[in-house]
């Protein structure tokens, strides 16, 4: 099994039931386990389009099979699952997951960038990763 670290976010509906039903589907996959969870984190949107809402953003430490293309597919299908949709760069979302690193791998391909391209400059996402390092 790999250890990979997981970015969350939101900033529509009910945030912390949200981020709730993320944890326990992605706990649900199938050779998938959450190891750690760090707490919400409450940040002011980076970007995107005006009056929107704080997001509520977390990260989770697990321990998956899947490879790093498949592992992206499922949290896309959790992601659709919960009711995301297409919208305006850096918009609005129910939820948002992504793949901050898997294992000691670096991917750069069209679909994929690990670790997550703007990691590092984003305290929404370096402040919860901290948490499950």
């Amino acid at each position: 099994m790999v250890i990979c670290y997981i970015g969350v976010g939101t900033n529509l509906g009910n945030r912390r039931k949200n981020i709730g039903l993320a944890f326990k589907k992605i706990n649900a996959l199938k050779n998938t386990r959450i190891i750690k969870e760090s707490r919400f984190f409450d940040f002011p949107p980076a970007g995107g389009p005006a009056g929107q809402r704080n997001y509520l953003n977390a990260a989770i430490k697990i321990k998956t099979n899947f490879s790093p293309i498949n592992l992206l597919r499922k949290l896309k299908a959790i992601e659709k699952e919960l009711g995301r949709a297409k919208s305006a760069r850096f918009g609005p979302r129910v939820i948002d997951l992504d793949i901050l690193f898997y294992g000691d791998r670096s991917i750069r391909t069209k679909t994929l960038t690990i670790p997550h391209a703007r990691l590092f400059s984003r305290d929404f996402v370096i402040e919860p990763l901290k948490e499950v390092l």
